[in-house]
């Protein structure tokens, strides 16, 4: 490639989604005819509730929703989510404070776009969701990563979180119910995440987007409610996605002080203008129904998350603590490295590398934990059918051996 051919440092620099790129590989192994066993992508597999649809398959008969709407979103949709805050996070917020997004991924990278300058500095609890770090690399900021293991229960320390701040620290991600470790944080750690922040002039950007994916009686704490002090500087980041098995309707939201909600809305307006229509009017219905439908799928995630680190602690050389939140098992696999493993007894020197021989070898797909900052680790969604997490733990045991 010639200079002028070059790309720019920013794009170079930035990781391809590691996620993506399992269930891109499982799926393009799938299309050529193998039967493949995806715990890659966090999706539910559950259809869209049908009072949702309804409402998207009436939109799309109805004109108005064959134009633009605000760049912010539908005066209704954001209305919606306003009363949803109040029911859900137990806190008042205005209309004008929401800012609806294409999905939950443009909220996170809207969010540091519109905070951070070249150099600020962004902590992130480790484990982290794979695009978090991405997305400060994206907004010229330094990802500056707090490790948290399965000894704490994957939940930060708040001296560890103090021990790295610096002059530059502009804000820090708070994640509970946590992808990719399932954990949910205390209400101690959320308060004291809370407080540090308001006492040392930090931004919080808190992804809530998992929220109601709690089990064992382990409860979301939220940091507007627990620290109202926090809200001046708190921006929550949400969407229909997990909550309702949407993720194809690519919906979410960022709620944040009203000048912050102002300038995504500006920063929108020149990106993607308005979510379209027809997905706004469907979370609409989403967000002010009720939540049977959500609990109902709680109750399968459930079987499945018991399922899941049972199959996974019977597997020699593997440990998994049980999560509390989300849908995913986040199991230690260090035990398995320097091994032989497989039919062709390979052996894998990093998580990585299991990773690639687990789909090549037992056509299992899992993310290492090196998307995550948590090298030795692979995580297991278990949002898929109980047959065939049944099925992918059956060849996971079997190809170990």
């Amino acid at each position: 490639m010639a200079d002028w051919q070059t790309l720019s440092d920013r794009i170079n620099n930035v990781a391809p989604s590691a996620t993506l790129a399992v269930d891109s590989k499982a799926k393009a192994m799938k299309a050529a005819g193998v039967d493949v066993i995806g715990f890659g992508a966090g999706e539910p597999n559950f259809p869209t509730p049908d009072y949702v649809v309804e409402a998207a398959a009436e939109a799309c008969r109805d004109p108005r929703n064959h134009r633009y709407t605000p760049t912010p979103g539908l005066p209704e949709l954001r209305e919606a989510i306003a009363r949803k805050m109040l029911r859900d996070s137990g806190y008042e917020v205005t209309p004008e404070q929401v800012v609806v997004t294409n999905g939950g991924k443009q909220a996170v990278y809207e969010a540091f776009q519109i905070l951070l300058n070249d150099g600020d500095e962004v902590i992130i609890p480790t484990p982290y969701w794979t695009s978090y770090p991405e997305a400060v690399k994206l907004a010229g900021g330094v990802p500056v990563e707090v490790f948290a293991g399965a000894d704490r229960s994957f939940e930060p320390d708040i001296d560890a979180i103090e021990a790295a701040r610096t002059e530059r620290t502009r804000a820090i991600i708070v994640t509970s119910p946590s992808n990719p470790t399932g954990a949910v944080w205390s209400r101690e750690t959320i308060e004291a995440i809370g407080r540090w922040a308001v006492e040392h002039h930090v931004w919080v950007v808190s992804d809530e987007i998992y929220e109601h994916l709690n089990y064992d009686g382990a409860r979301t704490a939220y940091i507007g409610q627990v620290v109202p002090e926090v809200r001046d500087q708190l921006l929550v980041l949400n969407g229909v996605a997990k909550t309702y098995a949407m993720t194809g309707w690519r919906v979410g939201w960022l709620v944040a002080p009203e000048p912050v909600a102002k300038a995504a809305a500006k920063l929108q307006g020149h990106m993607t203008s308005n979510v379209a229509n027809v997905s706004q009017r469907a979370a609409i219905a989403a967000v002010g129904g009720d939540l049977d439908a959500v609990y109902a799928m709680r109750e399968a995630f459930d079987v499945r998350r018991k399922a899941i680190v049972a199959a996974l602690n019977a597997i020699d050389g593997v440990h998994c603590p049980t999560p509390t939140g989300a849908f995913y098992a986040f199991a230690d696999v260090s035990g398995l490295l320097n091994r032989p493993l497989g039919a062709n007894g390979s052996v894998a020197t990093s998580s990585a590398e299991l990773a690639a021989m687990l789909l090549d070898e037992a056509h299992v797909a899992a993310v290492p934990g090196e998307a995550f900052g948590a090298p030795g680790y692979l995580r297991f969604s278990y949002a898929l059918a109980d047959d065939q997490l049944a099925e992918g733990m059956r060849r996971f045991q079997a190809w170990v051996g």
